[in-house]
């Protein structure tokens, strides 16, 4: 057990089970490049503002960097009994300037740096989530342009409804996708203050320029309270919530296309590249990228529950509970942009079965609203019309028809306005092809579309 920073008004060590039980620096090592550069941009100010001299300064900043070097070439050692990767790296800098190492924690404290830590962590770290989701975006479009003339059921309740392109389908997520890169931006915006110089909770009596190191580490300006600045894990929560609502998405692109993948659907091939096999029936050919990603939702929804959990109840300012954040966040960013990247992978082998989707399309009555709004527009009031269709498809159940294997003589023993034209109205080509309202199915529409999200992501 070594000396602690903090120990002065403690006459006994920790005991080693304190230490283990307390320590978090197999979590937040990972903190350690911006745990530095937030120390060299406090230095950097402290010296700006005359607390500590040049050479003390340009000590502390070679200190620092080839700490980071050490830690990059995997030479450095950690040390539990230090806690945290903020006493790992001081304790160092300690050893090897000497006194003017322990100048670095002038007018600042351990709750005001991991604050900073974190922020520019998450600020780093979803680039790569974003960039991710980005790909996966424009995996969406590419899909979306190379299969605009397949057809398939959309569904509500699970039951067959209407037709709609493929790439109206596709386009529904890459709408998702949109929002969820938009939370990305929004969580950026909202954590983009510095609590650097904070301190413990109040502030600090030294003469500091808050507004010099939040430039210097990007961020728009400091923190406004000095309590919230420490106390503050709302970033944490924005974070993991968006990460939530991305595999959200995800889960539900998942099992749409698992469902697709089976005999049952037989709507879509995945490659052999990303499925995998059984130990025991030779024929299977499993979706296991995907349930994988399905499963890890509930991962993230797990951080999202122990990070909210862990602040309800928190009085201010500053409690050590708050060590617990690390994991949640650091998991859930991982996690989700790992998932991104293998589900964009997954989607860019898929095929559809253009022959199997098209061999089942009249079942399930999938232009019965067609025949509906046929109706309406000979001026059948619309309940009517739904009326009239609805005995119609109990005609077709009751003898074991399609709406377009009806001669016309069938038809009019239920309305004696259906003439021949009815035939073009209830095609699955046309039935798509009429949803011309914006944002509709037709292909006219959603070839704007795919032009339009094209610009928008450029």
């Amino acid at each position: 057990m070594t000396k602690k920073i903090w120990g002065g008004r403690f006459k006994k060590q920790t005991s080693l089970e304190t230490e283990n039980f307390t320590s978090s620096i197999d979590i937040d090592k990972e903190l350690y490049s911006f745990d530095i550069q937030g120390s060299i941009a406090h230095v950097e100010m402290l010296y700006r503002k005359k607390i500590i001299s040049s050479k003390e300064k340009n000590k502390i900043i070679k200190g620092l960097n080839k700490i980071m070097h050490e830690i990059e070439e995997g030479k450095f050692i950690f040390l539990s009994e230090l806690e945290d990767i903020h006493m790992n790296i001081e304790d160092a800098l300690t050893r090897k300037v000497g006194l003017a190492g322990k100048k670095v924690h002038t007018a600042r404290s351990r709750n005001d740096q991991v604050s900073t830590d974190t922020k520019l962590y998450i600020k780093d770290k979803v680039k790569d989530l974003r960039s991710n989701l980005m790909k996966l975006q424009r995996s969406i479009l590419k899909k979306s342009e190379k299969n605009i003339d397949i057809i398939i059921p959309f569904y509500t309740h699970l039951q067959r409804a209407q037709p709609i392109l493929a790439s109206h389908y596709l386009l529904a997520f890459f709408e998702m996708f949109l929002r969820d890169t938009e939370r990305i931006d929004q969580t950026i915006k909202r954590l983009n203050q510095s609590p650097l110089g904070s301190c413990a909770g109040s502030g600090t009596s030294f003469d500091i320029d808050r507004l010099y190191t939040a430039k210097k580490l990007g961020f728009a300006e400091p923190t406004r309270n000095s309590i919230d600045s420490v106390s503050d894990r709302d970033y944490i929560v924005d974070t993991i919530y968006t990460c939530s609502i991305i595999m959200l998405h995800l889960s539900r692109f998942c099992e749409d296309l698992i469902n697709w993948n089976s005999a049952e659907f037989n709507f879509i091939k995945i490659g052999d590249d990303f499925t995998t096999g059984s130990s025991i029936m030779p024929q299977k050919k499993n979706p296991d990228i995907l349930e994988l990603i399905r499963g890890k939702c509930g991962l993230v929804y797990g951080n999202l529950t122990a990070i909210l959990t862990n602040l309800k109840g928190l009085p201010l300012s500053y409690n050590r509970d708050l060590q617990e954040d690390k994991l949640p966040l650091f998991s859930s960013i991982k996690t989700t942009t790992q998932c991104i990247s293998i589900f964009n992978q997954t989607l860019n082998t898929i095929k559809f079965k253009s022959s199997s989707i098209s061999s089942g399309m009249s079942i399930g009555f999938l232009t019965a609203t067609d025949l509906a709004d046929y109706l309406a527009k000979k001026n059948v009031p619309f309940r009517e019309a739904h009326h009239i269709t609805g005995n119609i498809v109990a005609y077709c159940e009751e003898n074991d028809k399609s709406l377009e294997s009806l001669t016309l003589n069938e038809f009019k023993k239920f309305s004696k306005i259906i003439e021949k034209d009815v035939f073009d109205f209830i095609s699955i080509e046309n039935s798509v092809n009429s949803k011309k309202s914006y944002g509709g199915t037709s292909k006219v529409n959603v070839k704007k579309m795919i032009k339009k999200y094209n610009k928008m992501i450029s």
